[in-house]
């Protein structure tokens, strides 16, 4: 259960964690399971896991006050899942997180987690360079929504996300990418055609 977890770890940080320093983080998770359109987060509430995805997929989305709905994130496998800010600041959130299939997730507090990355070198080393990863795809995900137009979007979604495609419902993908679900499909006709 907790291998993938290590081999991601390993993969991050590109040395070999010792069995010592892994059970450190065994400790600090738990494995949490998730039926389909079951809720890990709800807005209103405080974010209590950080949630590492072994199984499954999720989105993290809101809903602005004309009922539209917002889609921010998709987590799947081998990917993490939480509203940081919630998490971090124990503050309320702004977004719901739900299971879009069946999931396995290994989630641990805010609590074991400044604990572990007290603990383990190799968890904290981790840590930093999601944290630069995240920063960039987010500055990235951010200048794409703002400034480029649908077929751009979409061709962003294609080369940065493409299991998306196979994965999530084109309605979601729309929210995903700021767009309508029937602008959604027409650039995507075209785009795919034009690659043919």
């Amino acid at each position: 259960m907790y291998e993938m977890l290590r081999n991601y770890i390993n993969e991050i940080t590109t040395s070999e964690i010792s069995n010592d320093e892994f059970k450190l983080i065994e400790q600090a998770f738990s494995l949490k399971v998730m039926k389909k359109k079951q809720f890990l987060l709800h807005e209103g509430t405080i974010c209590k896991y950080m949630s590492f995805i072994l199984k499954g997929a999720l989105r993290q989305y809101r809903i602005d006050d004309k009922g539209v709905e917002h889609i921010v994130r998709f987590g799947i496998e081998g990917w993490w899942m939480s509203d940081r800010q919630s998490f971090m600041m124990l503050t309320p959130s702004k977004y719901n997180i739900e299971a879009i299939e069946d999931c396995e997730l290994l989630v641990t507090t805010n609590e074991q987690l400044a604990q572990l990355t007290e603990r383990s070198p190799s968890f904290l080393k981790m840590a930093h360079v999601l944290d630069q990863r995240n920063y960039i795809a987010t500055e990235e995900r951010m200048q794409v929504t703002l400034s480029h137009t649908a077929e751009e979007r979409f061709i962003y979604l294609l080369n940065s996300y493409p299991a998306f495609l196979q994965r999530f419902p084109q309605t979601m993908l729309a929210s995903f990418l700021g767009i309508t679900p029937e602008t959604f499909s027409r650039v995507r006709k075209q785009v795919i055609s034009g690659r043919s």
